[in-house]
Order: structure tokens, then sequence, then C-alpha cells
């Protein structure tokens, strides 16, 4: 249930529209609802300004379909991560209003467009064209948590002059997630030039050392430019939150 739904219930028992027995029955699976497989984290919205993201990867199509009907029928927008397309295919018989995105693997069902809100944009940059549905996974979660989005893709070290020549651009930004796979510099490059927060996001794209992209996380973890944070391998979508909340600091949410 969204803080808007909550209120308007609140603000009807004080004005005397709603009894208090109609009011608490409105309210009684907060703070979550007991599915049995799954508890669905209704206040999550509230708490942190984004809702739950269902990770599909593992899930059976049933199960996501009752957690997608929770979902929408609390007030909240559906968010599916890593949803891979035949199942997307099952799912949108079962949920008819479902988008599927098939680049970054990702499913939604919005029933109120976020406000876009934070100080400023976020940009994702992307090394090379293969590290692109990585980093739409994180430009379109970034989108729906209701950030201002940019996109600079195939700007990798193996063509520095690409990066340097969009520098202006890129300082418009207030945060950059930077995704690379292979050896994974990127994110050290950008970090030595700008004055930006930069969150690194590895890639499991590259040959046999890459190990899967654990070369590329690695370098990353041991970059010489200071202050990166870094997610783990592929987690565009935990790229996004994390700079959602950076682009949040010290502003209020909802009301």
């Amino acid at each position: 249930m969204t803080e808007k739904r909550i209120r308007e219930i609140l603000a009807s028992v004080a004005s005397g529209k709603v009894r208090a027995e109609a009011a608490f029955n409105a309210l009684k699976d907060l703070p979550f609802e007991d599915l049995g497989f799954a508890k669905l984290d209704s206040h999550r919205t509230m708490r942190r300004g984004v809702p739950e993201v269902v990770f599909g990867e593992n899930k059976t199509v049933e199960q996501m379909a009752a957690i997608g009907a929770r979902v929408v029928k609390s007030g909240n927008n559906l968010i599916i991560t890593r949803l891979a397309a035949d199942k997307a295919r099952v799912l949108k018989r079962k949920i008819p209003r479902l988008k599927y995105l098939p680049d970054p693997r990702i499913a939604t069902v919005i029933v109120e467009p976020t406000k876009p809100s934070g100080h400023g944009s976020i940009m994702v940059i992307s090394a090379g064209t293969s590290d692109i549905p990585v980093a739409e996974e994180a430009a379109i979660c970034a989108e729906l948590f209701g950030n201002r989005v940019s996109r600079l893709y195939d700007v990798g070290v193996a063509g520095l002059h690409r990066l340097t020549s969009n520098l202006e651009s890129i300082k418009m930004a207030s945060v950059l997630i930077v995704v690379a796979g292979m050896e994974g510099a990127l994110p050290s490059v950008v970090a030595g030039l700008l004055d930006k927060p930069v969150v690194a996001v590895p890639t499991s794209v590259g040959y046999g050392t890459a190990f899967g992209g654990i070369a590329a996380l690695l370098g990353m973890l041991n970059t010489c430019s200071s202050g990166v944070t870094v997610v783990n391998i592929d987690n565009g979508f935990g790229a996004a939150l994390a700079a959602t909340l950076i682009n949040r600091v010290g502003l209020k949410h909802g009301g």
C-alpha cells in the first residue's frame, strides 16, 4: 500500500467518512503480506522511496503472477528483474497490463508514474556494446525509481577518446553508473577525471580469464581512484538503487 493511500484512509477516518473497522481491514496486511512462499514488503516504498523489486530469474510464473497481482492491488508499481522472455510471454497472459523490455529483461506494471526527484540526473556509462544489457537494467531501474537518466554507451578504455570527447555532458550528471566487463578499468578512469559519485558495475563479459566477471569485480575493488562504490557482477538493479539513494541525500519523500 502506498503512502498516498494510507493518508487517504486516515483522513477518511478523521472526517467520519470511514469507520475504524473498515480502515483496520484495509490496513491489516501491513507491514507485509504473507503469501506462504513470499512475504510482500508493502512498506518499502514508504521507508526507502522505491518499491520492492521482484527478482524473476528463479521464480515460477505462478509465483510471479500471485506476487504481481498483490503488488498491483496494493497500489504499488510492479517491477520484475531478470525475467526471461519465455516466462514473460506466459506471465503477460496472466497480467495483461505487464510490459516487457527484452534487453534488460525487466517487466513492469506502472500503477502510478514516479515523479522525477533528486538533486540532478544519473548518467549510465557502458564500456562496450556487450555491456549494454546490464547498463540498461541500471538505466531502466533508475528511471522507474524516479530519476532523470541519460546514457553514454561504448566508450571503453580501448578507445579513450570516445570518453574524453563526452566529458562536458558527463559533468552535467549528479551520479555516474559505470558498467564494464573484461578488466573493468573504465570506472577507475571516470572516477579519476571527475568529482562525481561513481557506482561501478562489473559485468560477466570477457574471455576466459575474465572468469565470468570476477576479474572486472576485483579490478574495480582494487581501483586506484578512491571512493568508487562497487556492486555485484551484472547487478544493474543494485547500482540503480545505490545511485538513487545518493541522488536523494537530504531530500524528503512522500507526503
